[in-house]
């Protein structure tokens, strides 16, 4: 193991065990909620938009596995600021770069449980998306 990989490891127990902006907001523009089935993760995103329709502020609230926690503390850390359009630009890799490990495939769904939560609440403000909860197993 390098010496690097074990400071991204220590990074994700540190937001696992101290997640950052997490807790509700008071008055959100949106919510939206999604989960896992395959690990048991549970995340709800809770965004406030600026008038300009950038993300202001981010609480997330969940529970579940080291990676999909970690992945929702650091991305809460990396949204305020972006416009919606640049949500939709989100990718996996973005997550998987923010992480900064590897993660196995079975744990890849984990990994982007928090990235499709926001990406299909940010859908459904618009009207673009008619969804309950987003779930990762849909996702292949």
């Amino acid at each position: 193991m390098s010496m690097g990989s074990d400071m991204y490891r220590q990074q994700i127990l540190d937001h696992y065990k101290n997640p950052r902006n997490f807790g509700g907001l008071a008055d959100p523009t949106f919510s939206h909620e999604g989960y896992n089935p395959s690990c048991g993760d549970e995340i709800e995103f809770d965004v406030e938009l600026d008038d300009d329709e950038t993300i202001a502020n981010v609480s997330w609230e969940g529970d579940g596995c080291a990676i999909s926690q970690a992945s929702a503390s650091l991305l809460s850390q990396e949204l305020p600021g972006m416009t919606l359009d640049e949500v939709d630009d989100l990718d996996r890799d973005d997550v998987l770069d923010l992480l900064g490990v590897d993660v196995t495939p079975m744990r890849i769904k984990c990994a982007v449980l928090a990235e499709k939560v926001v990406q299909d609440g940010a859908d459904i403000y618009r009207g673009e998306k008619e969804l309950e909860q987003t779930k990762t197993e849909d996702d292949d």
